[in-house]
């Protein structure tokens, strides 16, 4: 069996994508869903006959709405947990770190959170390589010439 190669990535795009990802966690995670209303007062809409034959029934589009938001925000983040929770040991405490709400500075976690301490150099790596499974388990690796 042959295993195909991976593309080689482009690194900034793909750690911005992840960064994105992993910023929309933590808001999934620390902002309330703000669950929607329909008005009762009725308003003026122009409505022009003949040109389409759709009917919109709003009150149904904001339960669906009400309904379906906390569902996939909820499915999302155990989506990013479950990825997280698969990596290798010091991949999965950096990658915990970097998802917690209270951000902490990249020196703190290589001095401070791994117990030894390890290098800037090692930390780089590490979080790569974290960064780069989380981008292909999430699909939105950027790979070069893209």
């Amino acid at each position: 069996m042959i295993i195909p190669m991976l593309q080689e990535l482009d690194r900034k795009r793909t750690q911005a994508a992840v960064d994105d990802a992993l910023e929309k966690y933590r808001f999934f995670k620390t902002i309330t869903f703000e669950v929607r209303e329909s008005s009762i007062t009725a308003s003026y809409q122009e409505r022009l006959h003949g040109s389409t034959n759709q009917t919109s029934d709003k009150t149904a589009n904001i339960a669906i709405y009400n309904v379906d938001e906390p569902e996939k925000r909820k499915l999302y983040c155990e989506r990013i947990e479950q990825i997280i929770e698969h990596l290798p040991q010091r991949e999965k405490l950096l990658m915990t770190e970097m998802t917690k709400k209270d951000r902490v500075y990249n020196y703190v976690v290589y001095n401070q959170i791994f117990d030894p301490p390890i290098s800037e150099y090692t930390f780089y790596k590490l979080k790569w390589e974290a960064t780069r499974k989380l981008a292909y388990a999430l699909n939105i690796q950027v790979c070069k010439g893209s």
